[in-house]
């Protein structure tokens, strides 16, 4: 790939990681139980936005290796072992998550309130997401593996 274009995508890679980052810390502000909330109670007497953060660690984990694929691509060590070990991690992580929002669905289904429908709706699309980009590493790990033999 061309020097130019894996910046602009390493770019894009830790510009998508700072947005999911500053989302994930700014709407447990405006949730609507915790709008007049302190900070101690939004952050320490909500197990499901810890179970929230602990679950974005492999999404970040898997962000983190994409960066580092799209490094190999710019030094030209794309076809390396270190890559696919990369690109392996990233569908593990990937997977990771989809076991992350499972667990986070039967919360939220366990629960009674009247918002299940619209968390419900977005488990499913991450989990969709997810699965595509499993799939899509082990693809591309299986070719960069039969590449490099």
């Amino acid at each position: 790939m061309k020097r130019a274009a894996t910046i602009l995508l390493q770019v894009l890679v830790v510009l998508i990681g700072l947005a999911v980052l500053a989302f994930l810390l700014w709407e447990p502000h405006v949730e609507g139980r915790n709008v007049n909330a302190t900070l101690y109670q939004i952050y320490f007497n909500d197990p499901f936005l810890a179970y929230a953060y602990l679950g974005s660690i492999s999404f970040f984990a898997g962000l983190y290796q994409l960066f580092r694929v799209l490094g190999y691509a710019r030094q030209g060590r794309l076809f390396s072992p270190a890559a696919v070990r990369a690109v392996r991690t990233i569908k593990y992580c990937a997977l990771a998550m989809v076991g992350f929002v499972v667990v986070g669905e039967i919360f939220i289904l366990n629960n009674n309130s009247d918002d299940r429908a619209p968390a419900v709706v977005m488990g499913a699309f991450i989990t969709l997401c997810s699965i595509v980009t499993a799939l899509a590493a082990a693809r591309c790990g299986s070719m960069l593996k039969r590449a490099i033999n």
